[in-house]
């Protein structure tokens, strides 16, 4: 099974693609749902942010207050880093599941959504990335029309991100959403096709040989990392020249 990472900026269009997709059916494990769901009543995850920040930060009815433990970690470099200390592994552990369960179900291709894959370095456990672009004045512009903001609102929060420019710097195939909806649509027709052809035949022996799977697997990741390296290395060598 193929393995895809998929991210973008805020106001590139990922989740724009992540629907063209999922019209494909093709199955999308989202790290934004499963970010709400490990956090929802009774789970670890909750009784660990409980312990951390004080009851407080519950409403009446045992649920997360989500604006108020943000306000709690956006003014607290120190808070945000033990928030996320907790909610990123039971993300990942949910998320492991998720590709698990695809496995057993004998996908060819597993897509996960997630905004922060080069950031939080899960872009080493993927067999391909996939980073949605747009230019980064049109990234802006769809960002103000959106939030109803003013340029210096919009510029504040994207200068607060990896810039879109250095994501694409990891990714195996860049989706450029700086044009139509419909030139959107026929990238991501080509995208499928190409994602289903790479998966080719393996998939089926992976899925019931599954040592050939895991084997498989870590080859692919092992070469991958190595070109990674090669091709940063050679391009940081370029740019100090």
């Amino acid at each position: 099974m193929l393995v895809v990472g998929l991210t973008g900026s805020i106001a590139t269009g990922k989740s724009t693609v992540a629907s063209l997709l999922r019209a494909y059916n093709l199955p999308i494990v989202d790290a934004d749902v499963l970010a709400r769901k490990v956090v929802e009543p009774g789970t670890p995850a909750l009784a660990q942010i409980v312990r951390a920040f004080g009851a407080s930060i519950l409403r009446e009815d045992g649920t997360l207050n989500r604006e108020r433990l943000g306000h709690i970690v956006f003014h607290d470099e120190t808070k945000r880093r033990e928030l996320n200390a907790i909610v990123h592994p039971a993300v990942r552990r949910e998320m492991f599941w998720s590709v698990l369960r695809c496995w057993w179900r004998g996908e060819r291709v597993c897509v996960l959504d997630v905004p922060l894959l080069i950031e939080g370095g899960l872009w080493k456990w993927v067999g391909k990335v996939i980073v949605v672009y747009c230019s980064a004045e049109i990234q802006l512009q769809r960002l103000m029309k959106r939030d109803k903001s003013s340029r210096e609102a919009a510029t504040s929060r994207l200068n607060a991100q990896l810039p879109i420019t250095e994501k694409v710097e990891y990714a195996d195939v860049v989706v450029d959403n700086s044009g139509s909806l419909q030139d959107l649509e026929q990238q991501v027709d080509q995208l499928v096709q190409r994602l289903l052809n790479e998966a080719g035949w393996s998939w089926r022996l992976s899925w019931l040989f599954p040592p050939w799977g895991v084997a498989s697997a870590v080859w692919s990741l092992s070469w991958r990392a190595l070109r990674r390296s090669r091709s940063r290395k050679s391009g940081s060598h370029k740019r100090s020249s």
